[in-house]
């Protein structure tokens, strides 16, 4: 039985693909706190990452694709705590929150695909 490169590494590439683009979203709307009227988007990282995997949602045309998500903008809308006079739904603070743990996570994968490849080349070389 042989196993593709994607499939040894995994969880973690997609989760990476994921995180980025989520990172990209907050970005977004912290980069637009001040406008009147932008809407903070968001979506749900977990259930994206199934669909990702194929464990949910419709079938994806190959192994690596992603299946239909984010391409698809299917990004959700943040509802605010406090409502803003301006109609801008961004809680800088909130969305400041999530940027950071985004982050964190993403480093975390980061170091877990970079463990997982460097044990397939420590394989691959034999020592």
């Amino acid at each position: 039985m042989t196993v593709g490169f994607a499939e040894s590494i995994g969880l973690h590439a997609q989760a990476l693909i994921l995180r980025e683009k989520r990172g990209e979203i907050l970005a977004s709307n912290i980069a637009n706190a001040a406008t009147p009227n932008f809407k903070a988007r968001d979506f749900d990282f977990e259930s994206e990452l199934a669909r990702a995997r194929g464990t949910t949602g419709p079938a994806r045309t190959a192994p690596g694709h992603l299946a239909g998500t984010l391409a698809d903008g299917n990004l959700g809308y943040r509802v605010p705590v406090t409502a803003s006079l301006d109609g801008n739904t961004v809680e800088l603070g909130v969305e400041q929150m999530e940027f950071a743990e985004n982050t964190v996570r993403y480093q975390s994968s980061l170091t877990f695909l970079n463990r997982r490849i460097s044990g397939l080349m420590t394989a691959i070389k034999g020592e």
